[in-house]
């Protein structure tokens, strides 16, 4: 007859050992990150927005230029509103998935400052070389994951309730 009982020296797996307390202050940063990134992203979109509705963007030549088969005197402002719009409902809290998406799928537009205006965004053509420009597109790369980020938390968070 063989021996069915465990060793003395078993252990639960650890999805089964006791978890020590989590203190109060994690558990708040927590439950408060993600809705925080939202409102940042929403009122960052809302922020930038308005100043290329109201033609006073820093980078208004920079996207007129990425998108040249467009006039510059309408396309700047309406993607600003569009931005104003994008941000306002991330800051609302409803809609985030679709916002999110739509936040990322314009910043992915972004990119095509590389592609149409490289002697703006490189220096001396060389892609490791960005200009201020360049560095100012780059970023977006962050915020594109930031809106992953806020997206799932936003689906998880709705599945829970």
């Amino acid at each position: 007859m063989t021996n069915t009982t465990l060793p003395r020296t078993y252990s639960a797996p650890a999805a089964q050992q006791p978890q020590p307390a989590e203190p109060s202050y994690l558990r708040t940063v927590r439950r408060l990150s993600v809705p925080l990134l939202r409102l940042a992203l929403g009122l960052v979109f809302v922020w930038f927005g308005a100043l290329e509705v109201a033609g006073v963007t820093p980078v208004g030549d920079l996207v007129a230029g990425a998108l040249p088969w467009f006039d510059a005197a309408w396309v700047v402002p309406a993607l600003g509103a569009f931005e104003v719009l994008l941000g306002l409902v991330l800051v609302s809290g409803k809609l985030v998935g679709l916002a999110c998406a739509a936040m990322i799928a314009h910043l992915g537009g972004t990119f095509l400052v590389y592609v149409m205006q490289p002697e703006v965004a490189f220096t001396n053509g060389n892609p490791l070389l960005m200009t201020m420009e360049g560095e100012f597109v780059a970023k977006n790369v962050v915020l594109i994951t930031a809106g992953l980020v806020v997206a799932l938390w936003s689906r998880h968070a709705r599945a829970l309730r």
